[in-house]
């Protein structure tokens, strides 16, 4: 499916995405959240629930899960920590419950994707991730039915968002979209009552 993303992967948003996730300006985990709040809202705004269906499930949130060495290196990780701060801002505006689930894991071996090709970033990603079934059981004790979507700070050929979602559906939980806080090929629109800036909201 195609991600959703909030604004280009440019500028001052592409100086924030890196000086949050490499040099721990943590503050900056706020604005982008912000950022992927907006696309999280986008990408739902066009769910319906299904026929006989009390009214709009709760939305879980999956960040992509981050190398452990990355998150050694940088002493955190910066997708989770975003998908929460985007979690946050959404629970007033949904109306629902929003949970954020780290259902997934890397499998050793994988290589860091900055430099990568596209077809090398898709040969370096397939099969790479796994979903913990455990925390799958538990999730669905804990909310039910839900609408998960996968979340990512930068969606660049999509490789990463991809491998997420079939992980996720091999074991049986239904991706119903996918969103980021900046992509390098753009697909937008603004959804209504939310602002990227949490200081505007």
């Amino acid at each position: 499916m195609p991600p959703w993303a909030a604004t280009p992967y440019a500028g001052a948003v592409r100086d924030a995405v890196l000086a949050h996730k490499e040099r721990r300006v943590l503050p900056l985990a706020a604005t982008l959240g912000g950022w992927l709040a907006l696309a999280v809202a986008a990408a739902l705004e066009d769910e319906r629930p299904e026929p006989g269906e009390p009214g709009p499930a709760p939305v879980v949130l999956v960040p992509v899960p981050s190398r452990r060495a990355g998150v050694r290196a940088r002493g955190h990780d910066a997708t989770a920590r975003m998908t929460r701060a985007a979690a946050t801002r959404l629970r007033p505006v949904v109306g629902v419950p929003v949970v954020v689930a780290p259902l997934l894991r890397l499998r050793r071996g994988v290589l860091d994707q900055s430099g990568l090709t596209a077809s090398a970033r898709a040969a370096n990603l397939a099969g790479s991730m796994a979903c913990d079934a455990r925390r799958v059981g538990r999730l669905a004790h804990r909310v039910g039915r839900a609408r998960v979507v996968v979340c990512d700070d930068v969606v660049t050929t999509g490789a990463t968002v991809r491998e997420a979602q079939r992980a996720l559906e091999a074991v049986g939980v239904p991706v119903v979209a996918v969103a980021a806080v900046a992509a390098t090929t753009l697909r937008r629109k603004e959804p209504s009552g939310l602002s990227p800036d949490p200081a505007t909201h």
